[in-house]
């Protein structure tokens, strides 16, 4: 019964590895709910910010914002954002995919590229395909700190603003439902007009500026494209529990079937074994 006990042993262990992938898709589960309240919560934010800045912006329409002007660089920027760990499906291939194929684009153009990575993934990629990472930022944890994005982000936020940047490209996985997340490659900056669009039906207000408007405008628009780095983050995170939570369910029922199959196995090979042994019983007492 050697055959046997190895097949009790493999049995053993799938079983102790379906524990771990049930625990895990648990735990993602209760991680996705808090992510997507948060990442709900933010866009509030956001939307308010670029309201107000677009309510300014008409009412000052002879200044420009640096964030809102178009580079002749020859430099283009790119925020990777992607999970700390894995165990999450084909997420962060997906959107390191993309970001390769944006990256060929702008290398056959004759442009270079200059990145930001958030996360422990992104940053091991573009170490091993030799992208220039300017800086980066990792082991975030659950729950994203706007303080530890801005430093990082910040350098290529002042390369644009001084026009050594020719756009900067924001790059993260949307949140779509649990089921369906969605890679993207969007650009950040140069912000167009349409980004700075009030929300219809809202009325276009004025407001007393300290210390004036051209201070306030520029304030507004960096805290502006922080915020739309923050919900970045925030819809990486909620996909990344949630591409978690399916992968280790389909891990767990995978181990089922696996263990099925042992079974199965196992016993035929443990009634076959009885089986020659009645059979050498009863040969040996016709032999008598």
């Amino acid at each position: 019964m050697a055959a046997g006990k190895e097949i009790r042993g493999k049995i053993k262990s799938v079983e102790n590895t379906r524990k771990i992938t049930k625990a895990m898709e648990m735990v993602a589960a209760s991680k996705m709910r808090k992510a997507q309240e948060r990442m709900r919560h933010a866009r509030p934010y956001s939307d308010k910010v670029r309201n107000i800045a677009a309510n300014l912006g008409k009412a000052n329409p002879e200044y420009t914002h640096p964030f809102m002007k178009v580079n002749d660089a020859k430099v283009a920027g790119f925020i990777v954002v992607t999970t700390d760990k894995g165990l999450c499906g084909g997420m962060n291939t997906n959107v390191l995919r993309m970001v390769t194929t944006k990256l060929r684009e702008m290398q056959g153009s004759g442009m270079d590229a200059h990145a930001v990575a958030i996360g422990n993934k992104g940053l091991g990629f573009l170490n091993r395909i030799g992208a220039k990472v300017v800086s980066h930022v990792t082991q975030l944890g659950d729950t994203p700190h706007l303080e530890k994005l801005i430093g990082p982000v910040k350098v290529l936020l002042d390369a644009y603003a001084q026009g050594k940047v020719s756009a900067v490209y924001l790059s993260y996985t949307k949140f779509i439902n649990t089921m369906r997340q969605e890679p993207v490659v969007e650009r950040l900056l140069p912000l167009s007009a349409d980004n700075l669009k009030a929300d219809e039906g809202q009325r276009g207000w004025d407001y007393i500026y300290e210390p004036d408007a051209q201070s306030v405008i520029d304030e507004l628009l960096v805290r502006y494209v922080e915020a739309l780095v923050y919900q970045a983050v925030a819809e990486n995170m909620a996909s990344e529990q949630s591409a978690r939570m399916v992968a280790m369910k389909a891990a767990t029922d995978n181990a089922g079937n696996v263990i099925a199959e042992l079974k199965l196995v196992y016993n035929k090979t443990r009634q076959a074994a009885i089986t020659k042994e009645l059979s050498e019983i009863v040969a040996g007492a016709a032999a008598v």
